[in-house]
């Protein structure tokens, strides 16, 4: 039941893009982050942006974020690139393709970060940025601010996004030790496969080295069954498409394409290799995406721990499209070589990698229920249709 609650206008409530800033000449180090620097989630991504006194920033960089601010890109609402900064992080600012939205005294700032998430928040965002003449499709910052929120007492924001504050803070506490446990499986995949620490710190004679090319073939097949899971590739995997886009695939047969299990498949990204192993039975994916399946005889996460270990020479796989997104060289991608061992010393390897990726697939798994609960919880509480008691 609705009760204590006013509609008002986003801007009233915030300050919005109202701390426009140079770089100070007596910094020594900085924080800079870009709409084009972002992995997956605004926030994680920070810690990753740090620069140097002496490094020449973008004209871009004019924007001061502080503690209990608001980051939201402007640049195609629907990607949802966005982020609540709840740490001190000094000397930070971010490029002009975001939005640094500072609550007001008496607003609960984390409620008003949920307010801006909701999927009806986000579809009306993107329909003004779809009508924008801009090579990108962006909002301006006075059509955040023009939003109009319904907001209750002060206690019952605070009482709604401690809710969902809690669900997202396990999201988090599962992505650290998942970061932890990958960090492990690299460590011991290194040990075994580039350093050869068990053999001596020598790669064995009997082990081959073989090209993509005799164990990847395209594939092209497409369906229009609507039975079939959608799924999405990111720069951390393969992941369901509904826990990262909102808006589905069309489900019509001449646009969607089918991967197996053990499948490889490529996203799309202008600077960033999107990639991943198909780890369930069956799935639909975006038309534009790459699909090849993996012959039988390689082993599949042997293929996928040897990729990441060497990621740095698969870099060159993007190249331009015609279209936005990512162009996959394939005629590099055959000529790539993967180290092989003997099956028995990939299965005693296994051996060990195997129960920390059960770990990490079990933590993957309750993050996206985790994640569904509070995308189902968020407009009930946000609308007061749900009780708080």
């Amino acid at each position: 039941m609705k009760k204590n609650r006013n509609t008002q206008r986003f801007g009233d409530l915030c300050r919005v893009n109202t701390q426009t800033y140079s770089l100070c000449s007596n910094w020594d180090v900085f924080y800079y982050l870009d709409t084009g620097n972002i992995t997956e989630n605004v926030v994680s991504d920070i810690q990753h942006i740090v620069t140097s006194k002496g490094d020449k920033l973008p004209s871009r960089a004019r924007r001061l974020v502080k503690k209990g601010d608001i980051l939201f890109s402007t640049v195609r609402p629907n990607q949802r690139h966005y982020g609540y900064i709840k740490n001190v992080i000094p000397h930070f600012l971010v490029s002009t393709g975001f939005c640094v939205i500072s609550p007001k005294e008496n607003v609960d700032g984390k409620y008003i970060y949920y307010f801006l998430t909701q999927a009806d928040v986000i579809d009306k965002l993107q329909a003004i940025a779809e009508q924008s003449t801009s090579t990108y499709p962006s909002v301006r910052a006075e059509d955040i601010a023009n939003l109009q929120i319904n907001i209750p007492s002060l206690e019952e924001q605070q009482k709604i996004s401690s809710i969902l504050s809690s669900l997202d803070d396990k999201i988090e506490v599962n992505n650290q030790i998942n970061r932890n446990l990958e960090e492990q499986a690299k460590a011991i995949f290194k040990s075994w496969f580039v350093d050869f620490e068990p053999f001596g710190g020598e790669q064995p004679d009997d082990w081959e080295t073989i090209h993509f090319s005799s164990f990847l073939n395209s594939r092209r097949e497409k369906s229009s069954d609507p039975s079939i899971p959608l799924f999405a590739v990111t720069n951390t995997g393969i992941i369901p498409r509904d826990s990262k886009f909102k808006k589905n695939l069309s489900r019509a047969g001449t646009q969607n394409k089918v991967a197996y299990k053990t499948d490889m498949l490529f996203g799309m990204s202008r600077e960033i290799l999107n990639w991943g192993i198909m780890r369930e039975e069956i799935g639909c994916i975006s038309s534009a995406y790459h699909v090849f399946a993996v012959s039988k005889d390689i082993d599949s996460l042997y293929l996928e721990s040897y990729i990441q270990a060497n990621i740095g020479q698969f870099r060159d796989l993007i190249r331009p499209a015609a279209r936005e997104g990512q162009g996959l060289d394939q005629q590099a991608l055959m000529s790539k070589t993967l180290l092989l061992p003997p099956k028995g010393i990939i299965s005693a390897y296994h051996d060990i990698a195997d129960p920390i990726s059960a770990q990490i697939q079990n933590l993957k798994s309750e993050n996206i229920a985790l994640s569904t609960l509070r995308d189902t919880l968020l407009p009930k509480l946000m609308s007061g249709e749900m009780n708080l008691s």
